[in-house]
């Protein structure tokens, strides 16, 4: 068994309270400043490096973007997976 990373420890359980995070009020604005740099391209596919637990992923699948997310963290994946499935939606995640 391998040792964890620094990385893994600190995100760990940090799924579970990202989404309360302060800055996260703003992903609505942040997805619009997207939209706007890749002229609202739906037919690029996006990916969203560093997803944590999908806020960006979900509300540009929403806007009608393809979407990938990666993130080295099985809790935020995890959180990201559960936070599509209470909206309905499908989004392709992984590590």
């Amino acid at each position: 068994m391998s040792k964890k990373q620094w990385y893994e420890t600190l995100f760990e359980n940090y799924g579970q309270k990202y989404d309360n995070e302060v800055f996260t009020e703003g992903t609505l604005g942040e997805c619009a400043f997207i939209e706007k740099e890749i002229h609202f391209n739906k037919e690029l596919k996006i990916i969203d490096v560093g997803c944590g637990t999908g806020r960006h992923s979900i509300e540009l699948t929403k806007r009608g973007y393809d979407i990938i997310g990666i993130d080295l963290s099985d809790s935020m994946l995890s959180k990201a997976r559960e936070n599509a499935d209470k909206q309905g939606l499908k989004i392709v995640v992984f590590k």
